[in-house]
């Protein structure tokens, strides 16, 4: 089977709950859902077709197998090396991405809700660049995690080098990226590569997926946009964006439903974003 022939769900499956939780899965069992072509296809198609869902409340991406992502499949590297590499994809760019290597970790990063990445056995180079892409990183402990790029005469160019340095300070981003340190999750939890580490990160990111999920999807979404502005725009910018987002809110079903709940002392019961 070519990688032309290759089904969305020979790489990527996912599956929505009835929580609203799209749990999206990586695949590619055998090769450490390492990264070709097909694997590339798949996480934007499955991006774009989940952001277009307005039933979906959050994301947990996870990787099957041994391993999140092992990074950039070895076949690639040989094409490389003969010049037959395709560098640029005929999509649609996605915001500001434009090659395939960027779109799909960028589709998570510009997913209208909240995304979770739990981590397991390795995140390596791409791999670890999709991680970066997620809103909130759970790992294990034992994680091997590096931007490999370096050691293989490459950048991080999967949106690394500009996500990279909004996560760890900026010395540390370097050092990462000009030594292809491999840092297990209770250093990158340290360093702040991690936002939490666990013994069972994809049942936590599950469990927390939940709890966004349970809050009203208005806000959330509103919370997201605001929060990924921030030291990105100007302060007077992201001000006047608080503004609007707090007049969008205010008086709405899901903003009376949360008074009312709170007030109640009952659980609340939002409906869906409705665009």
């Amino acid at each position: 089977m070519t990688d032309e022939q290759i089904r969305t769900e020979d790489r990527v499956r996912y599956t929505i709950t009835e929580d609203g939780i799209a749990d999206v899965r990586m695949v590619r069992e055998d090769k450490m859902n390492a990264l070709d072509d097909a694997m590339f296809e798949a996480l934007i198609t499955v991006g774009q077709e989940i952001a277009a869902n307005n039933k979906v409340r959050a994301v947990v991406i996870s990787g099957d197998g041994r391993a999140f992502c092992a990074g950039l499949d070895f076949g690639r590297f040989e094409a490389m090396k003969g010049g037959a590499i395709r560098a640029v994809s005929q999509r649609d760019p996605i915001g500001p991405a434009k090659a395939t290597g960027q779109q799909a970790p960028h589709v998570w990063t510009a997913m209208p809700v909240p995304v979770i990445a739990a981590v397991h056995g390795f995140a390596f180079g791409g791999g670890c660049q999709i991680a970066l892409a997620a809103d909130i990183r759970i790992v294990h402990p034992d994680t091997k995690m590096s931007l490999l790029e370096t050691k293989w005469g490459l950048i991080p160019d999967m949106t690394g080098t500009q996500l990279l340095a909004g996560l760890v300070r900026r010395d540390v981003a370097k050092e990462l990226i000009y030594t292809h340190k491999i840092v297990d999750g209770v250093e990158a939890e340290r360093i702040g590569l991690a936002t939490h580490t666990s013994q069972t990160p994809y049942d936590d990111a599950m469990a927390l997926a939940k709890e966004i999920a349970s809050k009203s999807p208005h806000a959330i979404r509103h919370a997201k946009v605001l929060t990924e502005m921030a030291g990105r725009a100007s302060l007077e910018e992201g001000f006047d964006q608080e503004q609007v987002a707090i007049k969008d809110l205010i008086g709405t079903p899901n903003q009376v439903e949360a008074v009312t709940a709170g007030m109640s002392k009952r659980e609340a019961k939002y409906a869906d974003y409705d665009g």
